[in-house]
């Protein structure tokens, strides 16, 4: 038995070697920058490349998309990250491990949290409270009952003092003092204390802020932009810019404002949907359609559900199929499948009587479970 094992091993561990090796364009055939996409076969999880070919096997009972260069995969009851050439973070076995973000990734280990470097060494031993990932050189982290930030070095560039903590965006970051929230720089210094409930980092020069159920926006340069006006969705995110736009929901409809606050598509549609390539999805009654930038539909109210335009193309349902049109609307993609995803950097997962496949933009199949 222990010799079947290794030699499935090393048959594998072949396999890779023959994927460093170069192909009929003189190319070499592995790109550790190269996208990789998740497959499912006979239950375990695996990932292959944009021509199809298996380049990490289908071994775990569970795996997650790449993210900064990193997948994080199954293993023993384990969240465990592993690199693009399959080899797994393994020095230590958390309870929990994030993504990277500035080349750290936060863990816990037992009931502490600290941080992972993407050699798997622990860079910040776990002595925390709580913890969340890097932005701008410094990372929100609990100990004693505060929240401070720390740098990647693991000292406090600001001491834990905090009654709550966000990321920094923008130079600046939301927390809460005892008894009101505010903006602080990343010297720990205030800059505007705001008389609302919660407040949220800043996308560019703009944040949401709460106040009840209703949500506006501050501005880094001139504090309240827009008192809270708009109602917050059940489950739905909310005061996110995409392409300068966000969903804006008031008296049960939506519309969007930009980052100065203006309401420019006014509230018309049943559900809103973000801005991708100048398109976003709308609902109006039963259908959906997409409007641009202006308030123009660009796509008529023909599907019965709609995602965001990615790589010119755009998945939608007609009846209880999906298909992908491109932006004018025209039908490329025919409607087959039962579930699909945006395209990305060049396939799109889609999903047929429970069996997975990835096509190309031509529908044609480039992998199928």
């Amino acid at each position: 038995m222990a010799k079947s094992a290794i030699n499935r091993r090393s048959a594998y561990h072949t396999q890779q070697l023959a994927l460093f090796e170069r192909n009929s364009t003189d190319e070499p055939a592995l790109d550790l920058l190269q996208p990789l996409f998740r497959i499912r076969q006979n239950g375990y999880y695996g990932f292959i490349n944009a021509r199809g070919d298996v380049v990490i096997e289908p071994q775990f009972l569970a795996a997650e998309d790449f993210y900064n260069g990193f997948s994080r995969v199954l293993l023993n009851d384990h969240w465990v990250l592993m690199d693009k050439l399959g080899r797994l973070l393994l020095r230590r076995l958390f309870s929990y491990v994030g993504f990277f973000s500035e080349g750290l990734a936060p863990v816990k280990l037992v009931r502490r949290w600290g941080y992972l470097d993407t050699s798997g060494q622990l860079r910040i031993e776990p002595k925390f409270e709580e913890a969340a990932s890097f932005q701008e050189g410094l990372a929100p982290a609990r100990l004693g009952g505060r929240w401070g930030y720390l740098k990647t070095d693991g000292t406090w560039g600001i001491p834990p003092q905090f009654l709550a903590a966000g990321a920094f965006g923008n130079g600046l970051a939301p927390v809460q003092l005892d008894t009101d929230w505010a903006y602080i720089d990343a010297e720990g210094q205030v800059v505007m204390v705001l008389p609302f409930d919660e407040c949220y980092p800043f996308q560019r020069d703009v944040a949401p802020i709460r106040k009840d159920r209703q949500w506006g926006l501050v501005h880094r340069f001139s504090d309240v932009l827009v008192e809270p006006q708009f109602d917050i969705p059940e489950q739905e995110p909310f005061g996110e810019f995409v392409e300068g736009l966000a969903p804006a929901l008031l008296d049960g409809q939506y519309g969007y404002i930009n980052e100065m606050g203006q309401l420019v598509i006014p509230p018309r549609y049943d559900l809103a949907g973000d801005f991708s390539e100048g398109l976003a999805p709308v609902q109006l009654k039963q259908s959906f359609g997409f409007t641009d930038k202006n308030g123009d539909i660009a796509v008529d109210f023909h599907f019965t559900n709609a995602g965001i335009f990615s790589e010119g193309l755009a998945p939608v349902k007609v009846d209880a199929q999906w298909g992908f049109i491109h932006t004018a609307g025209d039908m490329v993609i025919p409607p087959c499948y039962d579930a699909v995803l945006p395209f990305r950097d060049t396939l799109a997962w889609t999903e047929k009587k429970g069996q997975w496949a990835y096509i190309d933009r031509n529908g044609q199949t480039v992998w199928s479970e």
